[in-house]
């Protein structure tokens, strides 16, 4: 399957590499930034997995599409996140605290056998409350933002994205967040 996935990329880039940009390509995903202008063909070729797109211009979409499929939205900016073979179970909530889905002010976009799909908007001066990811997830904010991310022993991180910065978790992972600068929202691919 990887070796699928490489050649598809391949192909991508000799025939429209400004328009398809790699984000990650690992044993459960391959993710693509795609912008296909109106007018001209399809950046990407038909996806080989069932694949998840994440619109940037339509701020806090997500369609699932079958693998044969195009991917991306004519005239439109997509995070295509291609979703492979290779299941990992979810990690035994241990910890305590409630899981990163679902939680308050969560919208569910997709939810199926194999990922949730569920965008967020970080409210100023409201953390998030302290939670468990026991899930690989595609993160993609949707706007330059700047969260301050703190675990349960303390530790904080300053984390700064930009708009459509896209990003791979690994499940195992606590913490608690507040947004400290900007607006912030984020479509999560939730795999399962």
């Amino acid at each position: 399957m990887l070796k699928s996935t490489v050649l598809t990329l391949a192909l991508c880039f000799a025939a429209s590499a400004e328009n398809v940009q790699p984000i990650v390509d690992n044993e459960r995903v391959a993710v693509w930034d795609v912008t296909w202008a109106k007018g001209q063909p399809n950046p990407l070729p038909r996806m080989e997995h069932d694949f998840v797109a994440v619109s940037l211009t339509k701020r806090g979409t997500a369609v699932f599409k079958r693998k044969g499929e195009a991917a991306g939205e004519e005239g439109a900016r997509t995070v295509v996140v291609e979703l492979k073979d290779h299941p990992v179970a979810p990690l035994e909530n241990k910890t305590g605290y409630p899981n990163a889905f679902p939680r308050p002010h969560v919208k569910k976009l997709i939810d199926t056998d194999r990922f949730t799909v569920w965008s967020y908007r970080w409210n100023p001066g409201e953390p998030t409350p302290m939670h468990f990811h026991d899930k690989d997830v595609v993160v993609v904010y949707m706007e330059d933002t700047a969260l301050k991310s703190t675990s349960p022993d303390g530790k904080v991180v300053i984390n700064e994205y930009k708009s459509g910065q896209t990003k791979f978790n690994l499940r195992d992972r606590t913490h608690s967040e507040l947004l400290i600068r900007g607006t912030g929202s984020a479509v999560m691919v939730e795999l399962k």
